[in-house]
C-alpha cells in the first residue's frame, strides 16, 4: 500500500545512510530530498532500480506484441532469427529510425522511440537479457534516475549516428554502412557498457570496468560476424552512454533532479512512439 512517511527517518537512496524524511539535503553525501517526498520506502521496496528495469523491459514486450498484431512479416525467410518478425511497415508505422525515417521523411523524433522496438522474438530476447543483467548494476552504482538517462541519452545517440551514417557514408563496406532503416535496445545497452567502463576509469572498480570492457568488445566482434547488425548504433550507444556518464559523474550522489529527469525522458520517449503511429497513420492514409 502506497503510504506517505511525515515523520521518522528514512535510509538516503544515495549513501544509505539514516536522514530524516524531512530534511531538505542528506547531511553524509548532500543528496537532495533524500526522503523522497516521504515515499522513500515505496521507492526502495521496488528494488536498486525503482522498478524502472521492469519498466523498460514491459514497454518493449508490448511494443514488441502490437508490432506484430498490427502487421507480421510475410517474408518467406525461414529460421531463429526470423521468427516472429513484426513487417517493416509496422516497425516504420510505430518508430524505427535510420536514415530513411530520419531524412526522407523528417521522422526525427524516431531516434527516441526506435530503442523501444524488436524485430524478432530472439531479437527481443537476447536485448532483454542484457537490459535485465546490466541496467541493475548500473543503477547501484550511478542511481535508479541516472541509469535511465544514461540509457535513454544512449540509445539516441546511437541512432543519430546510424541515421547520418546511412544518409551520408553509403559507400563503406556493408558492415560499417548506418541503417536505412533500424530498431532495438542495443545502442541503449552500449551505453550502459560505456557507464560501466567510464565508472572503472573514474576511480569506481576496476573489475567492473574490465568487465564491461569485455562485454562491449565480445557483442562489437558479434555486430561485425553476424549480418544485419546496426554497428553504428552499437558505437554511437557507447560513446552516448560514457560521454552522458562523464558529465554526471559516479563519485558524486545522485540528486532528485536526476529522478525526475528520468521520469520525464522515458515519458517522452514512449510519446515520441505514440506521435510516430499517429504520423504514420496520417502518412499512410
Amino acid at each position: 500500500m502506497l503510504k506517505r512517511q511525515t515523520s521518522g527517518s528514512v535510509v538516503c537512496p544515495s549513501c544509505g545512510r539514516l536522514v530524516g524524511v524531512q530534511q531538505d539535503v542528506c547531511p553524509h553525501c548532500g543528496r537532495g530530498n533524500p526522503g523522497l517526498w516521504g515515499y522513500t520506502r515505496f521507492f526502495q521496496g521496488l528494488g536498486d532500480d525503482f522498478g524502472f528495469v521492469r519498466l523498460i523491459i514491459g514497454a518493449c514486450v508490448v511494443l514488441f506484441l502490437l508490432t506484430l498484431v498490427v502487421k507480421p512479416s510475410t517474408s518467406a525467410m525461414k529460421g531463429l532469427f526470423s521468427l516472429l518478425s513484426p513487417s517493416m511497415e509496422s516497425l516504420f508505422l510505430f518508430g524505427a529510425s535510420g536514415a530513411l525515417p530520419v531524412f526522407a521523411y523528417d521522422r526525427w523524433w524516431t531516434v527516441l522511440s526506435a530503442s523501444w522496438l524488436h524485430g524478432g522474438l530472439l531479437h527481443i530476447l537476447f536485448n532483454m537479457l542484457w537490459v535485465r543483467q546490466l541496467a541493475p548494476a548500473t543503477s547501484r552504482i550511478y542511481g535508479a534516475g541516472r541509469m535511465v538517462i544514461i540509457y535513454l541519452v544512449a540509445g539516441a545517440a546511437g541512432f543519430l549516428l546510424s541515421s547520418f551514417a546511412g544518409a551520408y557514408l553509403d559507400f563503406l563496406p556493408s558492415f560499417l554502412r548506418g541503417a536505412k532503416l533500424t530498431i532495438g535496445a542495443s545502442a541503449a545497452i552500449f551505453g550502459l557498457l560505456g557507464a560501466l567502463v567510464l565508472y572503472g576509469r573514474r576511480g569506481g572498480s576496476t573489475a567492473v570496468g574490465q568487465q564491461a570492457w569485455m562485454w562491449a568488445i565480445f557483442l562489437g566482434v558479434f555486430g561485425f560476424i553476424m549480418p544485419g547488425v546496426d554497428n553504428f548504433a552499437h558505437l554511437g550507444g557507447f560513446l552516448g552512454g560514457y560521454a552522458v556518464a562523464h558529465w554526471l559523474d559516479p563519485r558524486r550522489p545522485e540528486r532528485v533532479e536526476h529522478l525526475m529527469a528520468a521520469v520525464i525522458g522515458l515519458g517522452l520517449s514512449l510519446l515520441a512512439v505514440l506521435f510516430s503511429v499517429l504520423k504514420g497513420l496520417a502518412l499512410l492514409g
